[in-house]
């Protein structure tokens, strides 16, 4: 004897409930209204309870078939999905990929990535739109974004987060500037220096990019410090120009300067602190099933950056 409730029993509850009738429930499934009848008293014997209430004008759930049907709804998203994933699984990733990304990684290091994985998969359409604010990636229809930051205000369940590399906003020199001015002993010394800032989102209450948090490697906390400069400017492009001209010092992300550290245009300045919380980040809305294409490029990006490729051959990750 049958003892469990498998899919043709989830799928006959629904069309029940959906119609209130029995033969049109049938005609649905494409069986006899009979075999309805049949399956759902077998149904009803096997859990101890009665599921529909009968009449002669309509065929209505009780309280334990709407909570049964309520489950089912979720058991058979479940099959649709699994189905749906072994069935992508077969055949070729394809179709559109939209995502976001800060201006100056993405240009520098995520745009060819992006167009190696669409040559490795030609089926795949990508657009990537680059900006220095986070938007609402659910409701913009961004499939994801490649970020420096984690999102303010994230929650768990509504967001999937994946490091794609360890990163660190150093603080940086050139040689002419710490020649003429002095290179910092301490983070304190900041104050007597001109410091560059970079202003790349101005929002109400977003981050004071003239607010340096630096972290030495055992401290618990960072040290907060208000710094000063007489350049100014929302292009970290143009900021890094000013550096290299030696007009001050700069915070700025490893991965961009790391070429200019290891050819001497720029040095470390308080090598043992750094900003800490930078790593380079996918973020995505929470979604019940991943497209193959969005899992293989996530995958992707993290084999390429994983290594952290703006670091000179030989150094260590931290």
């Amino acid at each position: 004897m049958n003892t469990t409730t498998d899919r043709a029993d989830l799928d006959m509850m629904m069309a029940v409930r959906q119609h209130g009738s029995l033969a049109l429930a049938a005609r649905q499934l494409g069986v006899t209204p009979s075999a309805v009848t049949r399956r759902l008293a077998a149904l009803e014997s096997r859990l101890g309870v009665r599921l529909f209430q009968r009449t002669t004008r309509r065929v209505s759930p009780t309280a334990e078939g709407e909570a049964f049907c309520d489950r089912a709804t979720d058991l058979l998203r479940g099959f649709a999905a699994l189905e749906g994933e072994l069935l992508e699984r077969r055949a070729e990733a394809s179709g559109p990929i939209r995502l976001a990304a800060t201006m100056g990684f993405g240009r520098r290091w995520l745009g060819p990535e992006l167009a190696s994985f669409q040559t490795a998969h030609p089926g795949v359409q990508i657009e990537l739109q680059l900006t220095e604010t986070l938007p609402d990636l659910a409701v913009a229809g961004f499939d994801g974004a490649i970020w420096l930051w984690d999102a303010p205000g994230r929650h768990a369940g509504e967001w999937v987060s994946r490091r794609l590399a360890p990163n660190q906003r150093v603080l940086v020199a050139a040689p002419a500037y710490l020649t003429q001015r002095g290179a910092p002993r301490t983070p304190d010394d900041l104050a007597r220096h001109d410091c560059l800032v970079v202003r790349e989102n101005t929002s109400p209450g977003g981050q004071r990019f003239d607010h340096w948090r630096l972290r030495r490697s055992g401290d618990e906390a960072p040290r907060h410090m208000a710094v000063t400069g007489p350049l100014v400017s929302n292009s970290g492009e143009l900021v890094r120009d000013w550096c290299l001209a030696g007009h001050g010092i700069m915070l700025r992300s490893l991965w961009d300067v790391a070429p200019l550290l290891a050819s001497g245009e720029l040095v470390r300045v308080l090598p043992a602190w750094s900003m800490p919380e930078a790593d380079i980040l996918w973020l995505a809305p929470w979604r019940p099933h991943t497209p193959k294409r969005i899992t293989l490029l996530v995958d992707h990006l993290v084999r390429s950056f994983k290594g952290q490729p703006w670091r000179p051959a030989g150094r260590s990750a931290r």
